[in-house]
């Protein structure tokens, strides 16, 4: 998984910007996981900034151009609930049909976890705002492919990049993750040092660099 370096510096810049990549090197963010962690990553800010989500659209939708080709899909796929504006919004760039998958069926009326029409034999790109360890993502690829779906790409904002385990995991599902950006590209952004100290960089590299031993500190 290679990386467009332009679009990889524009788009930590514009996360910087709207402050979507968030700081705390002193008392630490406690993660759903029940970890701690010195970053944490909001996507989800991206679709309150007209300017900075349109500009993002795009350069994914680039992305996609250059790495698969748009013509290659036939749906685009969120997984609910921040995939859904993003997988709408690239959808819409790409004049495609749209569906959003939910974490379980919903337990009434037709019982769907896949909501939209999605054809047997469909290329279906599945669209998230980011990708940490990968592990959410297959549930909604299985859920795609137990559909009668094919989808073999996820596109994301941005990916954590920081778990060995994450890359293997994607490669053994069949799945080739198309991003934006990632944390070396935020911690090589032009802003980073109007942002941190040095030795606010230094933590916050430390614990991109092993995550798992930093828990133990």
């Amino acid at each position: 998984m290679s990386v467009n370096q332009s679009h990889a510096a524009r788009t930590a810049e514009i996360l910087l910007d709207i402050k979507a990549i968030s700081f705390n090197t002193r008392d630490y963010f406690r993660l759903a996981s029940g970890k701690c962690s010195p970053v944490y990553v909001d996507c989800r800010r991206i679709i309150s900034f007209p300017k900075a989500r349109t500009e993002i659209i795009r350069m994914m939708v680039d992305l996609i151009r250059e790495r698969v080709g748009t013509d290659y899909f036939q749906n685009i796929a969120g997984g609910e609930t921040a995939g859904i504006p993003f997988s709408a919004l690239v959808a819409n760039e790409m004049n495609l049909p749209m569906t959003y998958i939910r974490k379980k069926p919903k337990g009434y009326g037709k019982n769907a976890r896949i909501e939209g029409l999605l054809g047997s034999g469909e290329n279906t790109l599945l669209v998230e705002d980011l990708a940490t360890d990968g592990g959410s993502k297959f549930s909604f690829v299985d859920a795609i492919r137990q559909a009668g779906g094919i989808c073999q790409y996820s596109s994301v904002v941005f990916y954590y990049d920081i778990f060995p385990e994450a890359n293997r995991k994607l490669q053994e599902h069949g799945i080739e993750l198309l991003f934006l950006t990632n944390w070396e590209a935020i911690l090589n952004s032009r802003n980073i040092k109007t942002l941190l100290s040095s030795n606010e960089i230094n933590i916050v590299s430390t614990f991109l660099e092993n995550p798992a031993d930093w828990q133990k500190k």
